[in-house]
């Protein structure tokens, strides 16, 4: 459904790929944050939002046909990558609990503020639905 690209000689990326080729309806997620679905914030933890953040996701990709396996692309937008890095392992456990296993590309970019005040992630998607 899709190709991992891996340039030769490269070291494999751990949770994250290089680059995807993929084909298909192409579904665009805005940026979600971790509340829930009535936007109400139930944690300001980093690890229980950033689940609820990945549910989110997953609610809008499944609306649009998709699922988890079908992300191609996350951006990560954080508040505080030293938070982020000392809880990387906790993340990656949220992260596989919703996503599973399969790892699109991904970027993670430390931001100074996000819209709402209590956010500390916020991932913008692209899924991709084969044809």
């Amino acid at each position: 459904m899709f190709d991992v690209l891996q340039p030769p000689g490269w070291a494999k990326p751990s949770g994250y790929a290089n680059g995807i080729a993929a084909r298909g309806k192409m579904i665009f997620i805005a940026g979600q944050i971790g509340w829930n679905e009535q936007c109400m914030f139930e944690s300001d933890d980093l690890v229980d939002q950033t689940r609820q953040t990945l549910a989110n996701i997953v609610a809008v990709a499944q609306a649009g046909g998709a699922g988890p396996e079908h992300i191609v692309s996350m951006t990560w937008f954080l508040i505080d990558r030293k938070e982020y890095s000392a809880r990387l392992k906790e993340i990656g456990g949220a992260y596989r609990s919703v996503m599973g296993r399969r790892f699109p590309t991904m970027t993670a970019l430390q931001v100074s503020g996000l819209i709402e005040d209590r956010a500390k992630v916020e991932i913008q998607a692209i899924a991709m639905v084969p044809d």
